[in-house]
């Protein structure tokens, strides 16, 4: 089946990202300009939902509706509360602050999984050094309410997009770093004692004569648990596409972007039968008629 890609909002100056379906309309992050951005499909109209948000790349809502996003200039993750303030999570693993957080996902129990790769981070100061790794951290609650990181990942590089499969047993990865021959698609095994497994390779964006293929970047998944999957770009490999992969990692679909560098996507609408995708240059499109439907922890499809 081949999909029309409507653009429903944009261009804007500079990177949309983090979609996330609220139950009647699709949030997006604009990067530079600090906004997150809502786009309703009964009206066509955008309206801003917030602003001054420091950066903001990755949203994501917990199975109880609370939004979550990346702050990636001020270092952390924040609560985005329905009365319009922002409350920082937990920012430090052993006394250093982390990186610069891109992408995340909450599982059903609440916990936040976020992928915390180096950036253009800001000093901390004497007191408090910076990781000296880029992996995937988890934060997850005390006893007493307040939140605690805990790092998941010993082998990444460069982590962007971050999934947790409908089972709750699989975190995704998109290991995407471009100055080495491991831009990877991977799935490791959450395991009984709650620490990951090896992972398994379900996916390599190799070179080619052009250059280094462009890997996963933002990524969600369908009702069949399928991945949906934002990569490439026109400087080589196929181009800019979207990917369904198999939980085991076969291609089973690619959709070509009628533009370049797809960063994001997440299924929205009331039945969630349409795919929502924002791109390194600012756009929102959607595609209405996938064949396939989305599957969100929030909220569940009508």
């Amino acid at each position: 089946m081949e999909w029309d890609f409507e653009l429903v909002a944009g261009p804007y100056d500079g990177i949309t990202e983090g979609p996330a379906w609220d139950g009647e309309a699709l949030l997006f992050t604009h990067i530079p300009g600090s906004r997150i951005l809502r786009f309703d499909p009964r009206t066509g109209s955008v309206s801003e939902f917030r602003r001054y948000t420091n950066f903001t790349n990755g949203l994501a809502f917990s199975a109880d509706g609370e939004l979550y996003g990346c702050q990636s200039a001020s270092r952390r993750i924040v609560r985005f509360n329905r009365d319009g303030s922002a409350n920082m999570l937990a920012d430090r693993l052993e006394g250093r602050f982390h990186n610069q957080p891109n992408d995340l996902a909450v599982d059903a129990q609440g916990r936040i999984w976020f992928s915390d790769p180096f950036g253009n981070r800001r000093n901390p100061g004497p007191q408090h050094e910076a990781l000296d790794h880029a992996s995937i951290l988890r934060l997850e609650r005390r006893v007493d309410r307040s939140w605690v990181i805990r790092r998941m990942t010993y082998d990444t590089t460069s982590p962007n997009g971050v999934l947790v499969s409908q089972d709750q047993g699989t975190l995704y990865v998109a290991e995407s770093n471009r100055t080495a021959e491991r831009r990877e698609l991977r799935a490791y095994r959450i395991r009984d004692d709650d620490t990951l497994g090896p992972y398994a390779v379900l996916h390599t964006f190799g070179s080619d004569y052009q250059g280094p293929q462009r890997g996963v970047d933002g990524m969600c998944l369908d009702a069949d648990g399928n991945i949906i999957a934002c990569a490439g770009w026109r400087q080589a490999g196929p181009g800019p596409m979207i990917y369904v992969f198999t939980p085991t990692g076969r291609v089973i679909e690619t959709h070509p972007m009628p533009v370049d560098r797809p960063t994001n996507c997440t299924f929205g609408d009331p039945d969630l039968r349409t795919l929502y995708i924002t791109t390194w240059e600012g756009h929102l499109y959607r595609v209405r008629n996938t064949g396939r439907q989305g599957w969100l922890i929030y909220p569940l499809a009508r």
